[in-house]
């Protein structure tokens, strides 16, 4: 009978040369050697443990590894420090011990993906620590991040085994932080699945209906396809074009948010699915050109529509992702969309920069001067590093800034002489200016935008047009961080503000004691508080800096020396003396820090109660959670719950940076107490409709009504009103009553 150990070890070993065969890249026998000694390593060290699904734990690292190599494509040194990615911290092994073993790179990777233990302040997250610190690892070397996207991956598909709130401490974690991530670096696919995997462990009702809407609509799609695409195949063959034609569904998520932001059903989604042409380049002739050539071939057959053309081809995201986007009108009315690529654009838009990495050093040779891809990821990590390097906020703090400005949509905007500049969303004319100059910024008073004069606050739209006006007087001002949005113009404002209240500080310091001495006395405690308390300023470092700026007048303080305020004098030493006097702390008294008490884990009930002051938790003024609503809950002081819809924003992001406050919640029946709901009804105006909805909804439905907007216009109308409820069932049941009225098209619930 085989040894259990024994059987374990063979299906490691096996579980291991299948990551090693079904890798993109081949390996030299040396490089083959580390990577099994890595995995020798890591399997003494790991021997004996088990993840929470009994799986040994071995295979979790294996599993990781696979993910590098089969996956994302990396080489043998991601692979060792993926498999030993856990090792420092789960056993007693030393990075010392690894730079022995593997030499200093690979140490340095197994260091960046290395979690701190424990942080003592509780204040602190210590998720977000974690995080700013494998950021600043990857701003040295990225592998150290792609690895750590491969090993989130795998915790995500492995996340049924955990308890329910580790679960949403790591989707919210994946959604908010990992996945955006995983978009910048152009790894489309797992960007993709990991936002399915969040939504089946946030949402799971919704995620299985839709995921059964989509294979119950399988045949007929696949059906759709196979007519729309067979004109444009014989086209392809007719002109002797290499190509793979196939059909995509969109991802789960993708169509569920596109249904929440579009507030429409399943069924009015329209571009369900793509279409994707992927040819293989032929020798001699540009890719540019051949993706143009298929466009012309398909614009023959099918009418675009041209004002959702999106030419990724000659100006690729930052990310790397080329391709050419077209919208056209199909049989039966629909639109249809078709991305056409080239084989290397193709992989790139899948695989990211790992891939475009792989094909930079396959043909260096060919590289003339650095790529638009290159420079836009050099750009984005000379980001992060700036980030880093003035970040002098918390980790918390350092993830905000960290999401606004790196993970966020795009505009482009366009210099004078046709320069492009490419900003944050929502980015304003101060941040344009940052970026291009320091100085510029510094100096900036206005700008003309498209021609027009505007403020430097005005917020920029994808393709204007930015000429920045500047004044040699001009300096930055504190109220310019009130419209600032990129960390780089944040930065630099406070960098500049800090200079000029240190000058101040340094005027005035030497002016007040040059005023004092004036008075044949000597710069002292005493006086400053006379003064500080004369002109209600909190400290004499405030007094320093309010007499360096202008502010308070050298003569208004003459005027508090001459004075001799002896009552108020003899009172202040009096209140000192008794001050004096009173009881010392205990040596030691106070030092120790106590730690809070544990969470309870347990879930909170979200019971009835008529004393709001009595209840155990409270609910988020962000969403206003009802009954029946997907919650999630936060701990907070008292032992008390803060409730929010697991879908809010506020709730992802706290969920993503303090996990370990999360506790479970869930409905009991509510029939005593209301919560707030607005709804929207939109339709056919006729007379007497508003009566027949306010009957159904006060008479019928017993429903309480706060507030109540009513607007007809051209023969529509649309009504938003704000009701109490007990719970979704109530809602639902009240919504289906007033689809029911005459004229009525739509009602819906707003978030």
């Amino acid at each position: 009978m085989p040894d259990e150990r024994d059987i374990e070890r063979e299906e490691a070993l096996a579980a291991f040369y299948d990551m090693l065969s079904s890798s993109l890249r081949t390996f030299t026998s040396d490089e083959v050697n580390i990577a099994y000694k890595a995995f020798l390593l890591a399997y003494e060290a790991h021997k004996g443990t088990r993840r929470k699904s009994g799986e040994a734990y071995i295979m979790h690292p294996i599993a990781v590894a696979k993910i590098v190599s089969s996956e994302i494509g990396l080489g043998y040194k991601s692979i060792a420090a993926a498999l030993l990615h856990d090792v420092v911290e789960d056993t007693d092994y030393t990075l010392d011990d690894i730079e022995g073993m593997f030499g200093e790179k690979i140490a340095f990777l197994v260091d960046g993906l290395t979690k701190f233990d424990t942080i003592f302040d509780q204040n602190v997250s210590i998720q977000a620590e974690n995080f700013k610190k494998m950021m600043l690892a990857m701003a040295d070397d990225i592998r150290v991040v792609l690895i750590k996207l491969a090993d989130r991956l795998h915790n995500m598909r492995t996340l049924g085994s955990m308890a329910p709130h580790k679960q949403e401490k790591i989707a919210s974690e994946t959604l908010y932080l990992y996945a955006p991530l995983a978009h910048r670096l152009g790894l489309y696919n797992i960007k993709t699945e990991m936002e399915d995997l969040t939504m089946k462990f946030q949402f799971p009702r919704i995620y299985e209906e839709l995921q059964n809407k989509i294979a119950a609509t399988a045949e007929e799609r696949d059906a759709y396809i196979r007519t729309f695409t067979a004109p444009i195949i014989q086209q392809l063959n007719k002109n002797n074009i290499e190509y793979n034609v196939s059909g995509r569904v969109k991802s789960i998520y993708s169509i569920w948010k596109k249904m929440e932001t579009k507030q429409v059903s399943f069924e009015e989604i329209y571009d369900l699915f793509a279409v994707r042409i992927v040819f293989k380049s032929a020798a001699g002739m540009d890719e540019k050109q051949q993706c143009w050539r298929i466009y012309s071939l398909v614009t023959d057959i099918y009418k675009p529509n041209y004002g959702r053309l999106r030419d990724w081809i000659n100006t690729p995201k930052d990310n790397g992702y080329e391709s050419l986007h077209i919208t056209v009108m199909g049989a039966l009315g629909r639109w249809v969309e078709l991305q056409i690529r080239s084989e290397r654009m193709n992989e790139i838009a899948e695989r990211g920069y790992a891939a475009h990495w792989r094909y930079k050093s396959q043909h260096e040779s060919e590289q003339s001067d650095v790529s638009p891809f290159d420079a836009a990821l050099d750009k984005w990590l000379e980001r992060i590093r700036e980030m880093l390097a003035h970040s002098e906020e918390n980790a918390t703090e350092f993830l905000d800034q960290l999401k606004l400005n790196l993970f966020s949509s795009e505009i482009v905007v366009y210099t004078p002489k046709g320069k492009m500049v490419k900003l944050p969303k929502k980015s304003t004319v101060i941040d344009f200016a940052y970026e291009i100059h320091t100085a510029i910024g510094n100096k900036s008073i206005g700008a003309k935008v498209n021609h027009k004069l505007v403020p430097i606050s005005y917020e920029l739209n994808n393709g204007d047009q930015v000429e920045m006006l500047t004044a040699e007087n001009q300096k930055p001002k504190a109220e310019w961080l009130n419209f600032a949005t990129t960390s780089r113009a944040c930065n630099h404002i406070k960098t500049a503000l800090k200079a000029e209240v240190k000058e101040y500080f340094q005027k005035g310091k030497q002016a007040v004691e040059e005023i004092i001495r004036s008075f044949g006395a000597q710069p002292n405690a005493m006086l400053y508080k006379r003064i500080t308390d004369a002109y209600n300023v909190t400290n004499k470092q405030e007094l320093f800096s309010q007499v360096g700026a202008g502010i308070l007048q050298l003569g208004e303080i003459g005027k508090v020396l001459r004075k001799q305020h002896r009552n108020k004098f003899l009172r202040y030493m009096e209140l000192r003396l008794l001050g004096s006097g009173k009881r010392k702390k205990a040596s030691g008294e106070g030092d120790a820090k106590v730690a809070p008490p544990p969470v309870d884990k347990r879930a909170f009930l979200l019971k009835e109660g008529t004393d709001p002051s009595k209840l155990a938790y409270r609910i988020a003024t962000c969403c206003k959670p009802i009954p029946g609503d997907s919650v999630i809950g936060f701990i907070e002081r008292e032992n008390k719950a803060l409730i929010h819809r697991k879908d809010c924003p506020v709730a992802i992001r706290e969920a993503s940076q303090h996990g370990d406050k999360i506790v479970n919640v869930k409905w009991t029946e509510h029939k005593v107490l209301y919560f707030l709901a607005r709804v929207t009804i939109s339709g056919i105006d006729r007379v007497g409709l508003l009566r027949d909805l306010v009957k159904i909804i006060s008479d019928e439905m017993h429903v309480n009504i706060r507030h109540l907007n009513a607007e007809s216009h051209d023969g529509l109308f649309e009504d938003e009103l704000d009701v109490y409820v007990h719970s979704t069932t109530d809602l639902n049941n009240l919504i289906g009553k007033l689809q029911k009225v005459d004229g009525v098209k739509e009602v819906k619930r707003i978030n």
